[in-house]
């Protein structure tokens, strides 16, 4: 039985979708990875003894850490939380750039799901090393 047109036509648009979705889809997100390790492991300050993942999970609350890679293959490690800011508990995602040779730049920050400026971010990293320091 030789296929028709109709059938073809129909046919061809669902495997072109059924491609996109495979590669472009979401994917299952990371939570053990020796990048999110890595991360954790870093120390808060150049002055401070405690690692990031230690002032993160003592500052903030349903902690979590995701590891991903966008489209452009950049290495994310992302922090997802909840955090006092302004004298009220928001949900925060910090991320960091994964470099090449295990080093990182802080990237996005978003506090209650809205981007900050750079110096907003700064201004938050800070308080919770001034916090997780005096406690």
């Amino acid at each position: 039985m030789k296929p028709t047109k109709r059938t073809i036509l129909w046919i061809v648009p669902i495997l072109i979708i059924a491609i996109f979705y495979y590669f472009y889809g979401p994917k299952d997100e990371v939570t053990e990875n020796k990048d999110i390790e890595m991360i954790k492991g870093q120390l808060l300050a150049e002055n401070s003894n405690m690692t990031i993942g230690e002032a993160f999970n003592r500052y903030c609350s349903k902690n979590e850490w995701v590891y991903f890679e966008t489209q452009k293959r950049q290495k994310v490690v992302e922090y997802k939380g909840e955090c006092p800011v302004k004298e009220a508990t928001q949900p925060v995602n910090l991320q960091f750039l994964v470099e090449d040779n295990n080093s990182y730049v802080i990237g996005v920050l978003l506090l209650n799901h809205v981007q900050q400026t750079p110096e907003e971010r700064e201004s938050f990293i800070q308080s919770v090393y001034e916090q997780v320091e005096a406690h």
